[in-house]
């Protein structure tokens, strides 16, 4: 398998990509920012069509029409832009934009739905070194707003008390995030970005309540099913995007298990019934 380029490109630029997703992805859950990671895959693939049709390299909108929304959540303000129907409106509005661009670009079709279900396996390495660079820039902007993130993150009124830039950080956050799911998507596809994104992240938290090592859980988790997923797609022969969703949903669902079964064991000592007491009727 690995004596092939295509699958040596796959290995590397996947699991670049679940790296930084499992990082940022942590961070993703504790401010509770999943639907905005869902409606940047959108605005992702829309930009992606936009850049086709423009007869750009798709990583150009990938990166521009997240990028651009980031700035104006950032501005508008998360809160505001947690609205079901502002949501409902941002969605159906790229959503329409992406397939009004790809039936423009009819003669690129097939390039484009890989953007939209993924295929790792077709990335060049013109995109590994794409993604060599953006991933090198996402880990060395978080190592240095690790600590105020985290604290923004984790103890939101705690650093309004201090008097941490929180708007500066959500808009820094929420552009890292952009290029974050902009890179996810040429790994799994617009639809599919959702499950880097957060699933690991998720399977992390049941497994420990310390931040690093929630982080390198979820980095476990994430680099796993990326390389399960491309094992099982070379010997079994079928999607890529598929094998890693399933493995980081039996991921999750086995961490969810696990911390139940831990906690039952915890309880079970506190549950059983007390002896009588000596002397007592």
């Amino acid at each position: 398998m690995l004596h092939y380029a295509f699958m040596q490109h796959a290995l590397l630029a996947g699991t670049l990509v679940a790296v930084m997703a499992g990082v940022i992805g942590v961070f993703v859950i504790a401010r509770q920012l999943s639907f905005i990671a869902h409606t940047f895959s959108h605005i992702g693939f829309s930009g992606a069509a936009f850049s086709v049709y423009a007869g750009w390299t798709p990583i150009g909108g990938l990166l521009l029409f997240p990028v651009a929304s980031a700035f104006a959540i950032g501005g508008l303000g998360v809160k505001a832009f947690r609205r079901e129907v502002t949501i409902s409106v941002v969605l159906s509005l790229f959503l329409g934009l992406g397939l009004l661009f790809l039936s423009l670009s009819t003669k690129k079709a097939t390039a484009m739905t890989a953007l939209l279900f993924g295929s790792v396996v077709g990335i060049s390495w013109d995109n590994v070194l794409e993604i060599v660079y953006l991933s090198a820039a996402v880990l060395a902007a978080l190592a240095l707003l690790y600590k105020p993130l985290k604290f923004d993150s984790f103890d939101p009124a705690g650093a309004q008390a201090a008097r941490l830039p929180v708007r500066l950080l959500s808009i820094g956050f929420l552009l890292l995030l952009a290029v974050t799911v902009s890179e996810a998507i040429l790994i799994v596809g617009a639809l599919l970005v959702f499950t880097l994104m957060t699933a690991p992240a998720a399977a992390a938290r049941q497994m420990s309540h310390a931040v690093s090592r929630m982080i390198a859980w979820s980095v476990a988790f994430g680099v796993t099913g990326v390389w399960g997923g491309l094992a099982l797609s070379y010997y079994m022969n079928a999607p890529v995007s598929f094998y890693i969703t399933a493995l980081e949903a039996a991921f999750y669902f086995g961490a969810l298990a696990w911390r139940r079964l831990r906690e039952r064991r915890t309880a079970a000592p506190d549950a059983m019934p007390g002896q009588a007491e000596p002397g007592g009727a």
